[in-house]
């Protein structure tokens, strides 16, 4: 709301955050107020023209939005003013942080650090690459936005859908980190997930018949679906095979298959609904034996020549194992050494473990689970992959 009423994304960025860490310090003290997000609005609104007025390159930008905007758009809201804070802008931030000036890569970046909340240190890990890299590629996108001096509104419909591919991306990765967050001690950041099937059925609302928007709506759906089933009793990681099926959510897994069903029949099938359709199969499967392996491997199939990625190819050797035995997954796993995304990822180890377990081999399998419990920063994972190892040591012992 400020980037729209100021016309200064990356100064609104700065006031919001200085409203929130005030937040953190006074409502633990004074109470929680009787409206939560119109106090943060007061207050961002006071950092905000606080910063406008603290620093002189921020004059000449004023100044400029004071000529297009009129003065009474520069000045705090009066106390007994009603706030316009119910309005939801994050879809229109959402596709001004993709604007065309940026690289795709850029543009994701900074929309998953001023929409998504993520740190620049779990950015990077999605990216993998390094975190001092991808700080730089979020602050030159921040200057390119400031740069260009675009209103803060919805873009037309062209813009849109030139937009869309990128937009998509930064929900799925937005959903990914909350599914299974890459760093700290719990395994779900469920604020995240949530935000991004939030905004995702945003998106289906305002796109009912894009058919990549109804997919991802309902990968999201479909793999949210078994989130309760994924922890034990002291938080510990459940894998896939072993988890009670009956605390899955079965509305979630009817509104995610009515979705994709709909979706792959319009056409024309995507990235997302391959997934979404992978989900699917593995939701609608009475028990983990019974899960339609050659179907999934075949979607990965496909979905890997229209996705070039080191994890579709990760999961793919997966499902080829499940298929036609772990030497053929261990064998399509060797064509993913010499890729540099993977390298000291714990994935990779991760996958090669459970394969050497499934063919029987202890001692590679304890090696690869030691070693990917090393490279994750994922507390619940490295638990639950030190406790794999734990297991087959004792076994062979």
């Amino acid at each position: 709301m400020l980037a729209r009423r100021f016309g200064d994304f990356a100064t609104a960025e700065d006031a919001v955050q200085e409203a929130l860490l005030d937040a953190a310090t006074q409502w633990p003290v004074d109470g929680l107020p009787d409206n939560p997000r119109g106090w943060l609005v007061q207050v961002a609104y006071r950092r905000m023209i606080e910063l406008v007025r603290a620093e002189a390159a921020r004059r000449d930008r004023e100044d400029r939005a004071t000529r297009r905007e009129g003065d009474d758009r520069r000045t705090a809201p009066a106390a007994d003013e009603p706030l316009t804070a119910d309005r939801d802008d994050t879809l229109i931030l959402l596709f001004l942080c993709c604007h065309p000036t940026l690289s795709t890569s850029s543009a994701i970046a900074l929309t998953l650090r001023a929409v998504g909340g993520l740190s620049t240190a779990e950015i990077a890990h999605a990216f993998l690459v390094p975190e001092a890299t991808m700080a730089q590629r979020i602050s030159r996108a921040k200057q390119r936005i400031r740069a260009s001096g675009l209103p803060f509104r919805m873009p037309d419909e062209g813009a849109r859908q030139a937009r869309l591919a990128t937009v998509l991306h930064v929900l799925y990765l937005i959903f990914t980190e909350g599914h299974t967050a890459s760093l700290g001690a719990e395994l779900r950041r469920v604020d995240l997930s949530e935000e991004a099937i939030r905004l995702t059925r945003a998106m289906h609302t305002l796109l009912p018949e894009d058919s990549e928007v109804a997919g991802l709506l309902a990968l999201m759906l479909l793999t949210e679906a078994r989130a309760a089933a994924r922890t034990g009793p002291s938080g510990e990681l459940i894998s896939l095979a072993d988890q009670d099926r009956g605390r899955w959510d079965p509305a979630a897994i009817a509104e995610g298959t009515a979705l994709i069903t709909r979706a792959m029949a319009r056409g024309p099938v995507g990235p997302y609904q391959l997934q979404a359709a992978i989900a699917a199969l593995h939701d609608e499967a009475p028990t983990a034996a019974q899960t339609d392996w050659p179907q999934i491997l075949a979607l990965y199939q496909v979905l890997e020549r229209l996705v070039e990625s080191p994890v579709v190819a990760l999961n793919r050797a997966v499902a080829t194992a499940m298929v036609h035995g772990p030497d053929a997954g261990l064998a399509a796993l060797v064509a993913l050494d010499a890729d540099q995304r993977l390298t000291g990822h714990h994935r990779l180890d991760a996958a090669r473990a459970h394969l050497h377990e499934m063919a029987g081999d202890r001692e590679s399998a304890v090696a690869h689970y030691r070693a990917a419990a090393g490279r994750t920063t994922s507390l619940p994972e490295q638990r639950y992959l030190q406790m794999r190892a734990a297991r087959l040591a004792s076994a062979a012992d």
